[in-house]
């Protein structure tokens, strides 16, 4: 990866660790639902308007017709779902320790294919799974051990880094269901679609839940940079990296975006950075890196490689 593409992929992490920063700014005033359906509402907007200018309108159109389906049920699982979980989670965790569960995903990737599509899955890599999840356990204990707060805190904050978990899943689970209904599709119609269908699941939940307490600007402000900077500019950024570096190097965004998380909660929330925090996330990389294959072998674990 030459230094331009790293600085791209640098900017993309900062645009995507921004987006726990921007929920946990915004799901107070909007609340879950609304504030998701806006911010794949405004994604889809932009992602349209770039696909519809780099190809007609009716090629597009009987594109998304054509895989209406496929694209709906990846809009649900890999943004409408898993969106409304991290907004759910940031009412009570912060958004940098959101943003280390986030970076989970791929541990739920790589399970997900062993048991789904039978991918095959080495020792390290399965040790990797392991670390992984040990770094989750070791993140939540932090954020329970952390705040004094009533007896009822702690279960309160189990079932919010419940909620990021799941949220993972659902992307791995995502990632997989893509790989075998969606192969072939490029990305910018596949982004497009996904975010079109997550915009129609949530729409009429945004009506309902809408809130009856004017919102303040700084909330409008948080969505909408939500909507084009975390979503419609970090996706067409994301497809830039992939078609010019590959999808392997692109996906090393995912090690990168924690730092960021934690960074912009830091600088512009306040938000404490413990150790216990600083060592989950150090082990849920380690993890991730070993079960994704971006660690091939460990010393003291053999010579065999983590892809074999």
């Amino acid at each position: 990866m030459n230094p331009k593409n790293l600085l791209q992929l640098l900017i993309l992490a900062a645009l995507w660790g921004a987006s726990f920063l921007f929920i946990r700014v915004g799901v107070s005033d909007f609340g879950v639902a609304p504030l998701m359906a806006l911010r794949v509402g405004i994604g889809a907007l932009f992602l349209a308007v770039v696909l519809i200018a780099r190809r007609p309108l009716r090629q597009s159109a009987a594109l998304l017709r054509s895989r209406a389906l496929p694209l709906l049920v990846v809009g649900i699982l890999n943004s409408a779902a898993p969106f409304c979980l991290f907004a759910y989670a940031e009412l009570t965790l912060s958004a940098g320790a959101t943003s280390v569960i986030n970076a989970s995903a791929p541990l739920w990737g790589a399970l997900v294919a062993f048991l789904w599509l039978r991918d095959k899955l080495s020792a390290l890599r399965t040790l990797g799974l392991a670390v992984g999840f040990l770094g989750v356990l070791m993140l939540v204990w932090d954020q329970i051990s952390a705040p004094a707060g009533s007896a009822a805190a702690p279960l309160t904050i189990a079932l919010a880094a419940g909620a990021a978990l799941a949220a993972t899943l659902l992307y791995g689970i995502a990632a997989n269901y893509t790989k075998r209904y969606l192969t072939g599709v490029d990305a910018l119609t596949v982004a497009t679609g996904t975010m079109l269908g997550a915009t129609l699941v949530l729409l009429p939940l945004a009506v309902i839940y809408w809130p009856a307490a004017p919102i303040s600007p700084r909330a409008w402000g948080a969505v909408i940079a939500l909507g084009v900077a975390c979503t419609g500019v970090a996706y067409m950024l994301f497809f830039h990296l992939i078609a010019v570096a590959g999808p392997a190097r692109a996906i090393a965004v995912t090690f990168v975006i924690p730092i960021f998380g934690i960074l912009w909660g830091a600088l512009f929330l306040g938000e404490a950075i413990s150790p216990g925090m600083l060592a989950g996330c150090a082990v849920i990389l380690l993890g991730t890196a070993l079960a994704t294959g971006v660690v091939k072998r460990l010393p003291w674990f053999g010579t065999r490689r983590a892809d074999t």
